[in-house]
């Protein structure tokens, strides 16, 4: 697949990619990204759906936000004004954590958790939080580790689509979004307990941070959880493994929207 930039529209205070008709679909990538990560899922679903892929506060055609020190919830409520219709909200990395916030929303009637995290080990969030620490004292992104973090081949069309990304996100998004991302630990077992609504937790054989362990644990504190484990699959997998992402997406979203899950 050729990643491009497609054309963007204003959705409140966020820029948006705005595809297809039907019954809504919204998608929220994370840190260092943008809404065209989500190119193959764009292209499969707006065959059948609305579909709103957001461009994250800071990255992006979307401004940063007006807090000098954002916490989780800034992102969260910049989206959640925006959710107007019934939808599935879909979320990856940083972005399913955001997308399991906005889950208890009433106009939310399903959500998908991909490379989500969830109560790191003490040594996991030493790790990101002296990646973060490290961050505040860089004048640009040096994008080779995140990249080995994420691929195997650096020559991959997208290990170079993420590249590009990571080069040109405003630093200032970056590093606000990247603390936040460093210093949460995902949901609670509480928030997940009462979530009595359909709920999906995928990643990859091969992730070492959103680990098949956390999915699973998540999906199994949720009333309505269920889990999927893509082999040989890990942090990138809705770009690297389009096809397998994009057949669980689409029963799930089926699914909710005729509540049939």
């Amino acid at each position: 697949m050729i990643w491009t930039t497609r054309p963007r529209s204003r959705v409140g205070s966020l820029a948006a990619i705005c595809a297809g008709q039907g019954p809504s679909v919204t998608l929220l990538h994370g840190v260092g990204l943008n809404a065209d990560a989500w190119g193959a899922q764009i292209d499969a679903l707006s065959q059948d759906y609305g579909v709103t892929a957001f461009d994250m506060a800071g990255h992006g055609d979307s401004a940063g936000l007006t807090k000098a020190v954002p916490i989780l919830s800034d992102y969260v409520d910049a989206v959640r004004v925006n959710l107007t219709s019934p939808t599935v909200v879909m979320g990856h990395s940083m972005g399913a954590m955001i997308a399991l916030k906005l889950a208890q929303d009433p106009a939310v009637i399903g959500v998908v958790a991909l490379n989500a995290i969830y109560q790191r080990t003490p040594m996991a969030s030493a790790a990101v939080r002296a990646r973060a620490t490290q961050l505040r004292d860089e004048p640009s992104i040096d994008p080779e580790p995140t990249l080995m973090r994420w691929f195997d081949d650096l020559t991959s069309p997208e290990a170079m689509a993420c590249e590009t990304w990571l080069r040109t996100v405003p630093m200032d998004g970056y590093r606000a979004a990247y603390s936040v991302f460093a210093n949460e630990n995902g949901p609670t077992a509480s928030e997940l307990k009462s979530l009595n609504k359909p709920a999906l937790f995928i990643t990859g054989e091969r992730e070492p941070n959103s680990t098949p362990e956390m999915s699973i644990q998540m999906a199994e504190c949720c009333p309505m959880g269920q889990a999927h484990i893509l082999n040989d699959a890990a942090h990138m997998m809705p770009m690297t493994h389009a096809g397998e992402v994009n057949a669980q997406l689409r029963t799930f979203i089926s699914q909710c929207h005729q509540g049939e899950v």
